[in-house]
């Protein structure tokens, strides 16, 4: 690995860390936007990230893509869906870390992972390899053994899941940049956003102008909280390999269930240690069996390369008339020996 790569490559890692940890810390800045309810601040969060992420496009001068996905009815469509998808998991995560539940919100995305590949079964018809099928198995176990402890089964982390799921699902067929999709799903959320909190205001009971301007200044720093860690995952995604940042992407759970039990206190009883313990068996096995495949084909990729070399240079030195050397100090048999 060259010098270049060498700093690219720690680059990413440092900005994939900064991106997962400030998603793993975001429970801590929610409370601190009471007593404004989840709507309101997920209003916020919708105005603000429009004005951020408006302004980053304005520095950096990336608009051709507004044109073309403006001419693309379908890449519009999708990208609505997009927007009121992930204002469905914004909403309720906001509401679960204010209501006292940041450990079932970490679970959501601990199972994120295992409704990911089920919907690509479902939806895509997509074939899985048997690891593949022993871990959304232990997951769904997972569910049910949860589902006892809690008593219901875990809703928030259900929604927080199949919606971050579908999010990605409908990301990828729209295929657009970090920076200009929140542009365009910010922007489709804009209107709705801002209509509701001018309701709000003309009802007297938006926080925005009656609690101080620190308290403003905090909720308009919800587009910085949403657009920066936005920002340091696509420096990443760039930058070091997709299985790197497979396994950075538990960082963020990690970070909200040690949130939740060690500061915020959260009960942890036996049965939601033992729903844990095989959602995490799940994500062993799909980590496992994901680095295994990727050494597999990267393998593979090798040995063809290193296959298709040597038979160029055999060519070549066909066409040019040019035979194997013999091993220095080394004489050939004679004939008829």
């Amino acid at each position: 690995m060259t010098g270049k790569s060498a700093a690219e490559r720690r680059t990413g890692l440092l900005n994939g860390f900064a991106a997962y940890g400030m998603w793993g810390l975001v429970p801590l800045f929610w409370p601190l936007l009471k007593p404004a309810g989840a709507v309101e601040i997920l209003a916020h969060r919708m105005v603000w990230s429009l004005f951020l992420v408006g302004a980053a496009l304005l520095v950096i001068r990336r608009w051709a893509w507004l044109g073309e996905l403006l001419r693309q009815p379908r890449r519009l469509a999708l990208v609505t869906v997009a927007a009121a998808v992930i204002t469905v998991n914004w909403g309720v995560y906001i509401w679960s870390v204010n209501s006292g539940h940041v450990v079932e919100a970490s679970l959501g995305y601990f199972i994120n992972p295992l409704v990911t590949i089920a919907m690509g079964v479902l939806l895509l018809k997509e074939r899985l390899r048997p690891v593949q099928w022993a871990a959304v198995g232990v997951g769904a176990s997972a569910v049910l053994v949860l589902t006892v402890g809690y008593g219901r089964p875990p809703w928030i982390s259900l929604c927080l899941a199949f919606s971050f799921a579908t999010y990605g699902l409908v990301k990828k067929k729209v295929n657009l940049g970090g920076i200009e999709s929140l542009a365009a799903e910010t922007a489709i959320q804009f209107l709705p956003a801002l209509a509701y909190l001018l309701w709000l205001g003309a009802q007297g009971d938006s926080t925005f102008t009656t609690e101080g301007a620190g308290h403003a200044a905090l909720l308009a720093a919800t587009g910085i909280v949403t657009a920066l860690p936005l920002v340091c995952f696509g420096a990443a995604a760039i930058r070091v390999p997709l299985s790197t940042l497979g396994l950075l992407q538990y960082l963020a759970p990690v970070f909200q269930f040690l949130l939740g039990i060690l500061y915020f206190k959260e009960a942890m009883p036996p049965e939601r240690w033992a729903g844990f313990a095989l959602v995490w068996l799940a994500l062993t096995l799909l980590t496992w069996d994901a680095l295994r495949t990727a050494r597999r084909a990267a393998r593979a990729l090798a040995d063809g390369t290193s296959r298709t070399r040597s038979r160029t240079r055999t060519a070549v030195r066909r066409e040019a008339g040019v035979t194997e050397a013999e091993p220095a100090g080394q004489e050939t048999e004679p004939a008829g020996r």
